[in-house]
């Protein structure tokens, strides 16, 4: 195989496969205008810090804030554009046809695994968003602030893992289709 294909084969590979992924790589894009967000209101923090002497109180909790949902919404970015970690030394050594089945191997452990992980995220969202008598009350971060980022971060990780595990579901049927074409 000639470099030309080699590079034309990888480009391929990391293009979204389905509607689905194409909607997560165009958000997650636009979202990461928010890691410049992020910046500018650090560097503002550091600024009011100490050249005014007149720190926030909001600042940290944002950039934390965003910096956890951008990181847990990188996890389908990573799946949607086929950029994961997987062990090339075996995968790239192996024929066409063996990569398919580790591929189905892959979504079906993959799909096991957001399925438990988005079990575990509703269990946990849902103690951040109820108090123990049902009522919605949000889990505060409990500083001077207070904002309710806990909670919103929890309620991202949940759908972000809902988001995956269709991803997956996805990504499992369309390998077996293409295993039934070859």
């Amino acid at each position: 195989m000639n470099t030309e294909n080699l590079s034309q084969q990888l480009d391929t590979e990391h293009e979204p496969r389905n509607v689905l992924d194409r909607v997560i790589v165009k958000l997650g894009n636009a979202l990461s205008l928010l890691f410049l967000f992020t910046v500018a209101i650090s560097f503002y923090e550091v600024l009011m810090r100490y050249v005014f002497n007149d720190p926030t109180i909001w600042v940290h909790e944002t950039a934390s804030f965003l910096g956890a949902c951008l990181f847990v919404f990188g996890g389908i970015y990573a799946l949607a554009t086929n950029k994961h970690v997987r062990v090339v030394l075996i995968y790239d050594a192996v024929s066409d046809r063996t990569r398919q089945y580790l591929n189905i191997f892959h979504h079906i452990m993959g799909l096991i695994f957001a399925g438990l992980l988005t079990y575990a995220a509703y269990q946990m969202t849902e103690s951040a968003v109820f108090s123990p008598f049902g009522d919605v009350h949000f889990e505060t971060s409990g500083s001077a602030w207070n904002p309710p980022f806990p909670a919103y971060v929890k309620i991202m990780i949940l759908l972000t893992m809902c988001v995956m595990f269709i991803q997956f579901a996805l990504h499992l049927i369309q390998e077996i289709l293409g295993l039934r074409k070859s």
